[in-house]
């Protein structure tokens, strides 16, 4: 069974003195290019996830602007997948499902921002759709959210989505396990 890796929206505006940051954006993204690099020392499949603002009204990931762009630390190499979207669901109105499929790949190594949002959403479907995914806790990251006027912090937010996800949809693990265990 083919395993490939979903890296989602790791663009510039989720960093300092981007337009949306995320809390541990930095640190997620050091642990995605490690992730990065294990793949592509192996020659396993990559994927990258860019999410393109085009709604009306949008403030972030806007086209033609700096922020919208991948990440430096994990920049897409020629041999790899780029797969603009509009939605955080990253198989929606995508080619995704029908490149996966195309690969043989049926297992799905899941990082990228924000885990409240386009990592949940992708994550959900790709379950739905039968990939077997294992999410990795450190190569994601999130912010603050507000509810009826409380401020829920960024690791309550992070917790609670990969708490939800573990089990049902996928497994949630840190880049070292995830690593180790695919190299026995």
């Amino acid at each position: 069974m083919s395993t490939g890796l979903l890296l989602i929206d790791i663009q510039n505006d989720y960093f300092p003195e981007g337009k949306m940051e995320l809390q541990g954006s930095v640190e997620a993204a050091r642990v995605a290019s490690r992730l990065l690099d294990f793949f592509r020392q192996r020659r396993l499949p990559i994927v990258h996830i860019q999410h393109v603002a085009i709604k009306a009204g949008a403030t972030f990931f806007l086209p033609g602007t700096p922020g919208v762009d991948i990440y430096e630390g994990v920049k897409p190499q020629e041999n790899e997948k780029l797969i603009q979207k509009h939605y955080p669901n990253s198989f929606r109105e995508t080619e995704l499902l029908t490149h996966l499929q195309g690969k043989g790949i049926r297992q799905l190594v899941v990082a990228g921002m924000m885990t409240h949002m386009c990592v949940d959403a992708t994550t959900r479907t790709a379950t739905d759709l039968g990939f077997e995914c294992r999410i990795v806790t450190d190569g994601c990251a999130t912010r603050n959210l507000k509810l009826n006027g409380q401020e829920v912090m960024a690791r309550d937010v992070q917790l609670a989505f990969l708490a939800a996800l573990n089990g049902t949809y996928g497994r949630v693990l840190a880049a070292d396990e995830l690593m180790t265990e695919m190299q026995a």
